[in-house]
């Protein structure tokens, strides 16, 4: 498999890109005709400035016109299907181990897109702070990287396997 840096890049599984895909189709398709049919009923019942049926049509319509646009461009720019990188390196698409620097306990979870929250464990975003130092490691190194508050913290990388292989 070719390395490539894209940052815009969004790593998907067939089944977030299908369920996502079906999300746009909804959303693009009926989704619309119901909003403007809500829209033009609330129209229909006068008073334009006073009609609160008529003003949360128009703020969910807005909504899903940005839920649109949000999915349009998370599959325009998704991956999908990819073979993850070979066992024991850490990248999107593996299931990876962690140990924090002072703890005892290990911490696993799935490198991937947010949009693989339906995932039944944890999911890191690779552009997460922990994501990105962790990204290309393997087993046995060790990363820093700066949280939130400024200070920074130390993991350990103990495995990376490809998901649904843990």
């Amino acid at each position: 498999m070719t390395e490539t840096r894209d940052d815009n890049v969004t790593w998907l599984t067939q089944e977030a890109y299908n369920r996502l895909t079906a999300e746009l189709e909804h959303l693009s398709g009926p989704g619309r005709i119901e909003i403007a049919d809500r829209i033009e009923a609330a129209r229909e019942e006068g008073d334009l400035k006073e009609n609160g049926g008529y003003h949360a049509a128009k703020e969910e319509q807005g909504k899903i016109e940005a839920r649109i646009v949000q999915l349009q461009q998370i599959l325009n720019n998704a991956r999908v299907g990819e073979a993850p990188r070979s066992e024991g390196v850490v990248g999107p698409g593996m299931t990876v181990t962690v140990k924090f620097e002072g703890d005892d306990d290990e911490v696993t979870f799935l490198l991937a897109s947010r949009e693989e929250s339906g995932a039944p464990i944890d999911v890191y975003s690779p552009k997460s702070p922990l994501g990105s130092a962790i990204n290309g490691k393997k087993a046995g190194d060790t990363a820093t990287y700066t949280l939130p508050n400024g200070r920074s913290l130390t993991v350990e990388i103990i495995d990376a396997v490809p998901y649904g292989a843990a």
